[in-house]
């Protein structure tokens, strides 16, 4: 514990604590990790990676070093090394199980009882004293500033803040694996990291306090802040007086977390004393007087060790309590002579908190770092693979309903001959730009007698194929003849390969040709069919421009009361707009396609240290906004059909 002061706000000394680092033993991380590697995957992969292994080396001895002067190179450094540890955690298997990394000991001693220390052949110590000594190191930076100016205060504020941040940490995600096994401390638990959280958090909301004093605030506003400090404090007694920290810290430990909480609740009844004299309720105004004297006067009876600021603040504070309830009394007796309740039967004092903890997810996240990023283990890229199935699965699920939707419009839109009966009606069908342009070169070969041309000229080059097929048949079979007739009359002498030998190939290729040229004459065959069935259509390919052989309409279709151009206008309105759907559906798809094709979350299973399951919820959430949007669309777009329809 180190503590220090500035100068005193309207109430306090302000005098704060600060926390010490945990010490370790000297490791040698570089060996075992190269050892693994060179075992594990290759020794090319050992000699790839010497940097990262070097990297490691110099952070654990940087951190195995006398702290250095300056807290934040130190902060810099804690969070650099805690980053690596837990790229090394889902690299490295470090245990004693002889399959393992089992040559490594990590030895962390109590930062409060120096005797006492942890020794574990696990990387969950490491991590936890990592995240400790932050904790520590955030802390001592809040006391270095100058809090007798507000930007000090503010940031010694947000330094503490930060200190509650780095506990808060170690408490949900490290303090209850480094405490497993038979070697562990104190300083690590849960119970502690949760203690040290409430008074950082208390030293925060105390330097807030000290600037809502300084700019002059009611005090009204003054006995909230006030009080929520004191609620700070008297969480942290509370867990300092249970096991396992009872017994455990010094008593000037507890005697300065005591003496804050029992300061800043009678700070509290002071200010809000002033508030209630303004108001002249001066019943109420005394018992809250007199229920902070009494909370000084019981604090002070445990306050050996504490410091002589702290003392000094609480005597000049118990002054202007007594001034005031003195006055408060004397006025009541003369003028208001109303029942003074019990301080027991008032309500407690509205407390605001001003601070919570910092959160270190993105501070601590090593997802970005690239350390030892060419170690994959197998369980890591299953892993990955289940994920991408995952999103594959959610992909083509919305690109079913996307293209669902677009056959539906599709369908529904023909049954009801739009807009191809508004295109007539107005007499502006134009054909769309595709089949124009088939058409155009349909026109270009001839029309219609073109056609006919090309189909004669197919029917002779089957012919022409036919017969050199029959042709090829011949000769091979007079091949086969005179080898067989050859074989006949020499006997043993004719030593050439047998005919069906030497041709298999030219056989295969052969009955293959003649499958493809049957099943061309069967296709040509429909061809024929089919232009000679629809001739009559096909003759208004001889018309130019094709336009003109287009159908139109005549007004009115039916009586719609003199209304139908706007009832046109209402259709080509809705039409419009599911045009917009269209476009949208398309733009939506890209964007399907877009996230999948960014989405790399192998360095985040490379860090995660929990459930898998947990961290494909969280990703595979970053899809849901655009299957919300999907799903808009596709009620948009039916309901405008519906108001189509009808």
């Amino acid at each position: 514990m180190a503590a220090a002061s500035s100068s005193a706000s309207a109430a306090a000394t302000n005098i704060m604590l600060a926390i010490y680092e945990k010490k370790t033993n000297s490791i040698d991380l570089y060996r075992p990790l190269r050892q693994y590697i060179s075992f594990t995957y290759s020794e090319r992969e050992a000699v790839n990676l010497e940097d990262d292994l070097s990297t490691v080396k110099t952070l654990r001895s940087d951190i195995e070093r006398i702290p250095d002067p300056s807290p934040t190179i130190r902060r810099d450094l804690l969070i650099s090394y805690f980053k690596s540890l837990c790229l090394i955690e889902t690299r490295f298997p470090i245990s004693p199980d002889k399959d393992h990394i089992n040559t490594i000991q990590f030895t962390w001693f109590d930062a409060f009882k120096q005797k006492q220390k942890a020794v574990q052949q696990n990387i969950h110590l490491e991590k936890a004293a990592i995240l400790f000594n932050l904790g520590a190191v955030y802390s001592q930076i809040g006391l270095s500033y100058d809090r007798a100016t507000v930007d000090g205060r503010r940031q010694a504020s947000h330094a503490f803040i930060a200190a509650t941040g780095a506990f808060a940490f170690l408490r949900d995600n490290a303090s209850t694996k480094a405490s497993l096994g038979n070697s562990t401390t104190v300083d690590l638990s849960v119970e502690c990291a949760g203690m040290l959280e409430r008074l950082m958090l208390a030293q925060a909301q105390e330097c807030v306090f000290e600037n809502t004093i300084a700019k002059g605030s009611t005090p009204g506003v003054c006995a909230k802040i006030s009080r929520q400090v004191g609620l700070y404090y008297e969480e942290a007694l509370a867990a300092l007086n249970a096991a396992p920290l009872k017994d455990h810290f010094e008593k000037a430990w507890i005697a300065h977390v005591q003496l804050k909480a029992a300061l800043f609740y009678a700070e509290a009844c002071y200010r809000y004393g002033l508030e209630l004299h303004e108001k002249e309720e001066i019943a109420e105004e005394i018992a809250r007087l007199r229920s902070g004297v009494s909370a000084l006067a019981e604090a002070k009876k445990s306050s050996k060790g504490a410091a002589a600021q702290l003392l000094d603040a609480i005597s000049k504070l118990e002054v202007n309590l007594n001034r005031n309830l003195e006055r408060a009394v004397k006025e009541n007796e003369r003028v208001y002579l109303t029942r003074v309740p019990s301080p027991s039967s008032l309500p407690p004092i509205h407390a605001f908190s001003m601070v919570k903890p910092m959160q270190m997810n993105e501070i601590l996240d090593a997802s970005k770092e690239k350390m030892f990023a060419s170690l994959v283990p197998d369980s890591s890229a299953k892993a990955l693979s289940r994920y991408t199935e995952m999103v594959d699965d959610v992909i083509r699920t919305q690109a079913e309903k996307l293209q669902q939707g677009s056959e539906l419009t599709r369908v529904r839109l023909k049954e009801m001959d739009l807009p191809d009966s508004i295109l007539a009606l107005e007499g502006n069908f134009n054909l769309p730009e595709d089949l124009k342009n088939e058409v155009e070169k349909v026109q270009a070969s001839g029309g219609q007698a073109g056609l006919e041309a090309e189909l004669q000229q197919l029917r002779d080059l089957r012919r022409v194929n036919q017969e050199l097929l029959v042709q090829t048949e011949e000769l091979l079979q007079k091949e086969a003849a005179e080898d067989a007739q050859f074989r006949s009359q020499f006997g043993t002498r004719w030593t050439r390969p047998q005919s069906n030998t030497l041709t298999k190939t030219l056989l295969e290729r052969l009955n293959k040709f003649a499958a493809n040229l049957k099943q061309a004459g069967e296709s040509d065959l429909r061809i024929e069919r089919s232009l000679r069935e629809h001739s009559t259509l096909l003759s208004i390919l001889d018309c130019r421009p094709i336009e003109a052989a287009l159908p139109s309409l005549s007004r009115p279709i039916m009586s719609l009361d003199a209304n139908e151009d706007a009832i046109v206008g209402a259709l080509k309105q809705s039409l419009r707009q599911l045009e917009t759907l269209g476009a949208q559906r398309a733009g939506l798809e890209d964007m399907l396609k877009e996230m999948k094709r960014k989405d790399d979350i192998l360095p985040k299973l490379m860090t995660s240290t929990g459930s898998y399951e947990e961290l494909f919820r969280k990703e595979i959430a970053k899809y849901d906004h655009i299957c919300e949007e999907i799903a808009q669309n596709i009620e948009a777009q039916e309901q405008l059909l519906i108001q189509i329809q009808v």
